[in-house]
């Protein structure tokens, strides 16, 4: 299964018939894809499902419509079980950022929480998932896939918001002030933030 956004609204493509939530479900041979952006973008669909006979040679052929654009980030705790968030956008997110020429994906996620926080001493933990989001900028179709991964610190100094990044606000925040910050995020960050909790329990 992948599942990429669309305005925070989902295309779960899916090679299965069982549905979780109540969206209306589409072959996806049969399908006009930028029809279905434009119902998602304007309201008009609020999340679809996709069903497919071949799952990779349909997510490929998604990929394709679009130009990639691959980030790194990640969900860092400390000692203490807190949770790093930084508000951007009018909205709680997650650090992460595009992958520089030359770089792992693993040390684009921790070069990019360190400068979006102002942050050292980070340690790389699992990888956690890819989320995928479509978009258009400058007038480009993009589709932007982002690797994170748990990470670690022991660090307890002062945080530094990363401002010309459009980042305001920077911390720490416990598992009661992560459920209030989730009610202003991304689907995205949800996703990443589930998955690290499926995780830890196991």
């Amino acid at each position: 299964m992948y599942k990429v956004f669309v305005n925070d609204k989902p295309i779960i493509l899916t090679t299965s018939n069982s549905k979780e939530e109540n969206y209306p479900v589409y072959i996806f041979k049969n399908i006009v894809f930028e029809e279905l952006i434009y119902k998602l973008k304007n309201d008009i669909l609020s999340g679809v499902y996709l069903f497919s006979t071949d799952l990779e040679a349909d997510w490929e052929a998604i990929r394709t419509m679009y130009r990639p654009m691959v980030a790194g980030g990640g969900l860092v705790t400390n000692p203490a079980g807190e949770y790093l968030f930084i508000y951007r956008g009018n909205k709680w997110d997650l650090p992460k950022g595009r992958i520089e020429e030359g770089e792992s994906i693993k040390e684009t996620a921790i070069r990019e929480v360190e400068e979006e926080c102002g942050i050292t001493g980070l340690e790389l933990g699992p990888f956690l998932l890819n989320t995928y989001h479509l978009f258009v900028q400058d007038g480009e179709k993009c589709l932007k896939e982002t690797y994170w991964y748990a990470m670690t610190t022991e660090y307890d100094g002062p945080l530094k918001p990363q401002l010309e990044e459009g980042i305001t606000e920077v911390g720490f925040k416990s598992k009661a002030e992560v459920s209030v910050a989730l009610q202003n995020t991304y689907a995205n960050i949800i996703l990443v933030y589930d998955t690290y909790q499926k995780m830890s329990k196991k």
